[in-house]
């Protein structure tokens, strides 16, 4: 029983601290917390234990025609289960970016998106690897597996997820059809691609592992430098789209200057617990947000569902937290 427990809170716990550093990337417009858990969980759960009996019943179905066990497992693990995986894992993402649709605005959103399905896949997934390593070789191994799965390389589920987030935010943003098409199917492709050339390299020989972990190093790197670039754009959107707000006197300049600047609104939030308007505070930052990617919207696409009547609304909310909001 300790064992389960030890490994339950080794699997869940990191992810969720991983899972938050997610969504606090998302520094000026971040996505509803309830949506975040049922995206996390659609990983943790349904992705999880379909894609689990779906590799079982591939990997028995190539033994059975090939006679050859080792075979049908590096076949599982570089081919099957990277496509499996990424598919399920691509659905969530696919239904945030059609069913809620006002939450999915940007390439940083379908990162995040991403990350927190993938990395609930990889908590229930890292938690079967845990127990199954004490079970058979009691605690130094699951321990160091730990260090491999979780610390070493915790974030590789959420690397190659990623690549799908940014194909289907592209595909949100573009009027072209091919990039609607493309997008999508490409970002899953570089997904499945770099999942199976990670696993490949992983279950063919011991001396490819270093490769395996530079493979994801390098990735991670890769997809820091893009998020970095979805910050730095959305800030440049943030500056452009509430200028006119200062104009207008819905917000005031130093509200501004805080609004556009990609730290200052946590710290701001932090120095308003002891004052009693951290709600609003926090509130009014988050409109700030919203209505730039409203304005950004409008300009782009037009009447999207109302995005005009969505602007008035922000942008009377906004009014009416000013005089609350810390700046």
């Amino acid at each position: 029983m300790l064992a389960l427990i030890a490994a339950l809170l080794l699997s869940f716990v990191p992810m969720w601290f991983y899972a938050y550093i997610a969504y606090w990337l998302d520094r000026f417009e971040r996505e509803p917390k309830k949506l975040l858990v049922v995206v996390f969980l659609w990983g943790a759960l349904f992705a999880t234990i379909t894609a689990a009996i779906a590799e079982v019943i591939f990997s028995a179905g190539v033994t059975a025609v090939t006679k050859n066990e080792s075979f049908a497992e590096i076949a599982n693990a570089a081919f099957f289960a990277p496509f499996i995986e990424e598919s399920l894992k691509g659905i969530a993402i696919l239904v945030v970016a059609f069913v809620f649709r006002n939450e999915f605005d940007s390439v940083l959103d379908g990162i995040v998106y991403a990350g927190i399905v993938a990395l609930g896949f990889a908590a229930t997934e890292d938690f079967f690897y845990l127990f199954s390593a004490y079970d058979e070789s009691g605690w130094g191994a699951m321990f160091a597996l730990f260090f491999v799965r979780v610390i070493l390389t915790g974030w590789n589920h959420a690397m190659f997820t990623a690549f799908i987030g940014i194909g289907i935010a592209l595909a949100r943003l573009n009027k072209n059809v091919a990039v609607k098409i493309l997008a999508p199917f490409g970002g899953w492709l570089i997904a499945a691609l770099l999942h199976g050339l990670y696993n490949g390299l992983l279950s063919t020989a011991n001396a490819f592992a270093l490769v395996a972990f530079c493979l994801s190093w390098s990735g991670w790197a890769l997809l820091l430098a893009i998020i970095v670039w979805a910050i730095r754009r959305e800030r440049a959107r943030a500056k452009k789209y509430l200028y006119d707000e200062v104009e207008r006197g819905v917000i005031s300049p130093a509200h501004y200057r805080i609004a556009t600047s990609a730290l200052a609104p946590t710290f701001t939030r932090l120095g308003a617990l002891g004052s009693g308007n951290f709600r609003a505070t926090r509130r009014f930052y988050q409109v700030c947000g919203e209505l730039a990617q409203k304005k950004e919207q409008l300009e782009k696409f037009g009447e999207e569902r109302g995005n005009a009547a969505a602007i008035e609304t922000l942008r009377a909310e906004l009014a009416k937290l000013t005089l609350m909001a810390r700046a």
